[in-house]
């Protein structure tokens, strides 16, 4: 979710089982198109990975076709293209032309805007490759042993696999839905106040400090705030006054937001405001500063 009206949803893709992690390094040299480079393509950083076909024990022969594969790469940008033009298909046969318009896209994702009965909504459609077998060698998670998650949370969790978005050209990204979903949904199994913390913190992020539908702190980031500052403190005692839990979380989003600096929370050399433009994060850090030098709960 990035605003109220902005959503982001995952759209998985079938015909391949069996993944394992790449063992040999593989050079790219060529475009998205296909044509042959003088240099190498940038090596994947940070979230983002290659993904070959024979990383598969088992996949459909539509998934080598060129115009998905290049030479046994599965490339994002070619996924999207074919993506883009079924996603257009299924608005004029389902019969939804009326109400749904695909949005002119400035990165690699398709956008479509949907006419609900109250107002417009923008989606962000990111095909997705489901990966349930194993857990990604990025994400060293947790490093040392911490009193939260439970140590049988974290084993469920990394049970579940992660996922791959096809948000790049050439790069596929490292996803947790699933891990962070189990992480939101036990959250107060001790009575704690946590989710109601992070209700408030959104919607002051919404209505005061980061309002608009291009926000340059999504909710995203305040459940990645949210997380560390459980795994700081775990005990049930630190949850259980929301006032001085709530101005805690804040003060972790502010310190977070001034120094434009936010650890993913699974992969941990990631910076999640790397790319943010740095006076925007400015101002929202100002916004946050006053609410500290005189903090008012509304907590209805």
């Amino acid at each position: 979710v990035l605003a109220p009206s902005q959503f982001l949803i995952t759209v998985p893709l079938r015909g391949l089982a069996g993944y394992r992690e790449c063992q040999v390094r593989h050079w790219r040299y060529y475009t998205v198109h296909g044509t042959k480079l003088l240099s190498s393509v940038r090596d994947p950083e940070e979230l983002h990975q290659w993904l070959e076909v024979e990383q598969f024990s088992k996949s459909l022969q539509q998934w080598h076709e060129t115009d998905v594969n290049i030479e046994g790469d599965l490339v994002p940008a070619k996924v999207l293209i074919v993506f883009r033009e079924l996603v257009e298909k299924s608005i004029i046969s389902c019969d939804l032309s009326s109400k749904v318009t695909v949005l002119e896209s400035f990165s690699s994702v398709v956008r479509v805007a949907v006419e609900t009965s109250e107002s417009q909504v923008e989606v962000e459609l990111v095909p997705a490759v489901e990966i349930p077998t194993c857990w990604p060698k990025k994400a060293q998670w947790p490093r040392c042993f911490k009193r939260w998650p439970s140590q049988e949370k974290v084993q469920c969790i990394k049970s579940l696999g992660f996922d791959l978005l096809a948000r790049s050209n050439y790069h596929w990204q490292l996803c947790f839905s699933r891990a962070e979903h189990i992480l939101m949904e036990g959250l107060d199994e001790d009575g704690g106040c946590r989710m109601k913390c992070y209700r408030v913190i959104r919607q002051m992020k919404e209505d005061v400090w980061c309002a608009g539908n291009k926000p340059v702190i999504t909710a995203y980031h305040l459940q990645t705030v949210l997380f560390w500052t459980c795994e700081k403190y775990p005990r049930t005692k630190d949850w259980h006054c929301f006032t001085e839990a709530f101005l805690r979380l804040v003060q972790k989003l502010h310190k977070c937001v001034s120094q434009h600096f936010l650890k993913h929370y699974f992969v941990r050399n990631t910076n999640l405001l790397k790319y943010a433009n740095t006076s925007d994060l400015d101002l929202v850090a100002s916004k946050i500063a006053v609410f500290l030098e005189n903090p008012i709960f509304c907590l209805d």
